[in-house]
């Protein structure tokens, strides 16, 4: 799309927009002053969508009206609602996916599965500006079964001079340290600078030297394209209170390959992942359901859950691929008005993103306590990057705009 500079073009972009009208169902924040705000955090909370409270209403009811009989009559299958609309949204078969704990649980149990090393085959790549909870487990992991992280673990880092993983490295790097890797787990966008890794490749390469691969989707899921099966991925894990707008604390996403489903490895059990026909038998020997459900380790946070209802049912509505349209083209007009009006912003987040832009700003800190102050919600990571993050389903393309206006005048005062 050719793009112009003027508020005039901004109107018409919105004018045009298929996915306006959802911006209706999502609850916009205002300032201390009651004045609305423009809101570019979408990567780190999403918006409450206007249905959410309707949905925990109706648990709450169920829970005073029928007690214990709300969970045969409704709750034990609750989980379950969700396999379908998940499973379109990372390119998976529904019982591929389950929503179930939190996000840095969920790695974990995966990790317990599906990182075994041996004493020739241990290594894992991972990247250095991985989140750091990503760091947390995998060092956790590897220490639990006795090996030295600083032999164990690979830390993909830029090339000099650069601030992004250039994807000939990540590749480079498996087939050096191919007869000693057993796992490579990476982000699908890497949360610091935007970046959206070649994650059919990476899995194919991995696959040719024999590694476990998986992927932390935190910053995936509902902002980017996903065929998480039909790439071959063996596992990965998700929060849905970003992107997906399912509220602060909201459950993680699981997906775990088919071909896995009859595990006979390590893993860490609990009830809900015991067969369903005889659960309640209270068997005390452990016989696992034979999809990624087998995962899980207690019954689902119900009124944790419910919001994400709301949120699914708008993505089931809207589609993933309008979303993804929207997001990388609102990117890109970002781009283009911080490159016209503001040329000493460098923009580090290469063309292969989603929606976030990671922006290294002189000042940075002045300029984002400035733009916080001038009505513009975005996110500051230490030590140098501000990270704008517009969401296709309740930003426009004049707040982009106005937007750009503010941050020009932090950065000239």
């Amino acid at each position: 799309m050719k793009y112009e500079k003027s508020k005039a073009f901004a109107h018409t972009l919105d004018s045009n927009d298929r996915l306006a009208k959802y911006r209706d169902e999502f609850l916009y924040p205002k300032n201390n002053r009651k004045n609305e705000i423009i809101y570019l955090a979408g990567n780190s909370l999403g918006l409450q969508p206007k249905k959410v409270i309707k949905h925990i209403k109706k648990e709450l009811s169920v829970w005073s009206e029928r007690g214990v009989m709300g969970q045969e009559e409704r709750w034990i299958k609750f989980h379950e609602r969700f396999a379908e609309q998940t499973a379109n949204l990372v390119g998976a078969l529904p019982t591929e996916v389950v929503i179930m704990n939190a996000l840095t649980v969920n790695i974990h149990l995966l990790l317990i599965s599906f990182y075994q090393p041996s004493k020739t085959k241990n290594k894992i790549i991972i990247e250095k500006d991985a989140f750091p909870s990503d760091h947390y487990a995998v060092q956790s992991q590897i220490k639990l079964h006795g090996f030295d992280t600083k032999n164990t673990l690979i830390e993909l880092l830029p090339r000099a001079g650069e601030k992004i993983l250039r994807h000939e490295d990540i590749i480079t790097s498996i087939n050096e340290h191919k007869d000693e890797l057993a796992l490579i787990y990476l982000g699908g966008v890497n949360y610091y600078t935007g970046q959206s890794f070649d994650l059919e490749k990476i899995t194919k390469a991995g696959k040719e030297v024999g590694a476990m691969v998986g992927f932390n989707l935190a910053h995936s899921i509902g902002n980017v394209l996903l065929d998480l099966h039909k790439w071959d991925v063996d596992f990965s894990a998700w929060c849905t209170y970003k992107y997906l707008c399912a509220g602060p604390g909201s459950p993680s996403g699981v997906f775990i390959h088919k071909r896995h489903h009859k595990w006979k490895g390590p893993r860490l059990q609990g009830w809900w992942g015991h067969n369903k026909e005889s659960r309640f038998e209270m068997p005390s020997v452990f016989n696992a359901i034979d999809t990624s459900e087998g995962w899980q380790i207690s019954n689902a946070p119900i009124l944790g859950m419910a919001p994400l209802i709301a949120a699914m049912d708008i993505y089931n509505k809207a589609g993933m691929s309008s979303i993804r349209e929207k997001g990388e083209n609102m990117s890109f007009y970002m781009e283009y008005l911080i490159f016209h009006f503001i040329p000493s912003i460098k923009i580090i987040t290469p063309n292969k993103r989603g929606c976030q832009l990671s922006l290294l700003v002189p000042n940075g800190k002045k300029v984002f306590k400035f733009i916080l102050d001038n009505g513009v919600v975005c996110d500051w990571r230490e030590p140098d990057i501000i990270r704008i993050a517009p969401h296709p389903l309740y930003n426009t393309y004049v707040e982009i705009f106005e937007f750009v206006k503010v941050l020009k005048k932090a950065v000239e005062s």
